[in-house]
């Protein structure tokens, strides 16, 4: 009989590592953290979308779909190659080593990095520049028009392209990019450095982990920002008035949680335009995410099915409609191109039958999230069929304590009521002292191919640690940091207790030679 499958892993998005810089980077604490999880015999590493941060900070409403965020770039790796020198580095502000603080990071870290970009371009002759202008070629679909949309956006202190820039930039009229392009060249010529940086310094963190057969699983929120050089370069795949202001926005409707439902403000696709163009945008965003990761989590997967769509001057998403996309055509034409499909679906909260086909039709695996078995179970009462449980747990889904979505198992459970408490304890067969270890054996004991926890969970932390409240902006959110010695050898013995009995040991080897990759 042929053996089954059991991946385990961790999530962590890399601003929680630890730096000099005040914020998590592509430096050595990146490897640091791979052989943690290596020396546990954890075989993959989930990320959040290392994309450029927008609204609130947010990964998920990021200013590019293919560009990297540049506060990724590590100092000490540009000062390793001579880019920096020690001297650059000698007035570093103290940062908080628990919290990310990040206009203090951004306010010390961009001057740096444009300054070594600055330095780079000086040398044309160097190995280094003949990389960087293959770099340039790889990504040309891309990565002049996302210079040119930041070079702007300096330029006029505003990256509302929609609202503060000239109607003619607006609307991408030639003749105004043109002469934009050529005034604003020597800054153009920094952000592509910029994204070399980025991409480089990332394609060798994630070649050192694939050395340890550790796999990445990156992240694509479906929709995309009004904010980004997306909308402003391919406004012709999204519904948008000719100005560039939105006609309808995406959200989702009234429920159990929201009285007038959840207004999320992102323009929606127009599908008709995507299929026309053999769906472009969209191969073109997939091919470049697995340049950066090895499986993707999809976001908001239901949306490839239908979509909630609300007109853009309502306030409340009370007044939208459900709009087809056709979910089933466009994963049958990716699979033609880039089959098998390396996806997790996110297919959380209120899922129809259609939505479930899709998932199943094209082999894909949900999420299941052991927080939601209880958060749905009236007090008092217990569904021991809940989908959520994980003794009900088919074997084809990604298994979650929680997400970065969610409070830590800690903090949940310490928000509990004494009745949901009760509950949780009698499931997990455990006292309060060991209800997040209990909670971890349970997925990683469960039937789920693949079992991930958040990073928190491993270090056993409450409500301090979490990573985003959802329906809110700024506080805690996006903020978390961990400290170098929580990456130590006894925290890589306790992560390598909670995996080792049950048999999670595939990593990038089993993943690339599995019907998922």
């Amino acid at each position: 009989m042929e053996k089954k499958l059991r991946f385990s892993g961790v999530l962590l998005h890399p601003t929680s590592l630890p730096s000099d810089s005040g914020i998590g980077d592509f430096g050595y604490a990146c490897e640091q953290f791979i052989d943690l999880l290596h020396d546990a015999g954890v075989g993959l590493w989930q990320i959040l979308p290392l994309s450029p941060v927008g609204f609130g900070d947010s990964p998920y409403a990021s200013l590019s779909a293919f560009a990297g965020e540049e506060l990724f770039i590590s100092l000490e790796r540009l000062l390793d190659r001579g880019i920096l020198t020690e001297q650059d580095l000698e007035s570093t502000p103290g940062f908080r080593d628990d919290t990310v603080e990040l206009e203090k990071v951004r306010a010390y870290k961009m001057p740096l990095l444009k300054e070594a970009a600055r330095r780079f371009l000086s040398d044309t002759t160097s190995a280094d520049y003949a990389d960087y202008c293959h770099f340039l070629d790889k990504n040309v679909y891309w990565l002049e028009d996302y210079a040119l949309f930041k070079a702007l956006g300096a330029y006029f202190d505003d990256l509302r392209w929609y609202h503060a820039w000239p109607k003619d930039l607006a609307v991408r009229d030639p003749l105004a990019i043109e002469e934009y392009r050529e005034n604003l060249k020597d800054d153009i010529e920094v952000e592509k450095v910029l994204q070399y940086f980025f991409h480089d310094q990332w394609k060798q963190v994630r070649e050192y982990a694939h050395q340890r057969n550790i796999a990445i699983v990156g992240d694509i929120p479906i929709f995309v920002a009004h904010e980004s050089a997306d909308a402003w370069c391919h406004g012709e795949f999204l519904k948008l008035n000719e100005d560039g202001t939105k006609q309808m926005v995406a959200g989702v409707p009234p429920d159990a949680f929201s009285e007038t439902g959840q207004l999320w403000g992102n323009p929606v696709y127009d599908w008709d335009a995507l299929k026309a163009d053999d769906y472009s945008w969209w191969v073109e965003r997939i091919k470049h995410q697995l340049t950066v990761s090895d499986m993707v989590r999809i976001d908001h997967f239901r949306g490839f099915e239908a979509a909630w769509e609300v007109a853009s001057d309502q306030e409340t998403a009370e007044h939208g409609q459900w709009v087809e996309a056709p979910g089933e055509e466009f994963f049958t034409f990716l699979e033609n191109l880039l089959a098998p499909l390396p996806f997790i679906a996110e297919d959380l909260g209120i899922i129809t039958d259609e939505v479930n086909r899709l998932r199943k039709n094209h082999r894909l695996p949900g999420m299941k999230i052991l927080q939601f078995a209880f958060n749905f179970t009236m007090e008092g009462q217990f569904d021991a069929d809940h989908f959520y449980l994980p003794h009900t747990y088919e074997e084809l889904c990604a298994a979650y304590t929680g997400t970065h979505d969610n409070n830590t198992t800690r903090g949940w459970y310490e928000s509990l009521d004494g009745g949901y408490k009760d509950i949780v304890r009698k499931y997990l067969s455990c006292d309060d002292s060991s209800v997040v270890w209990y909670a971890v054996r349970s997925i990683m004991a469960s039937s789920a191919r693949y079992a991930i926890i958040p990073f928190q969970d491993v270090l056993e932390i409450g409500s301090e640690g979490r990573m985003n409240a959802p329906g809110t902006v700024g506080g805690i959110n996006w903020k978390f940091r961990i400290h170098s010695d929580q990456m130590g050898r006894g925290v890589s013995e306790h992560l390598k207790n909670m995996v080792a009995p049950f048999g999670r040991t595939a990593g990038l080897n089993e993943l690339e030679a599995s019907s998922n990759r």
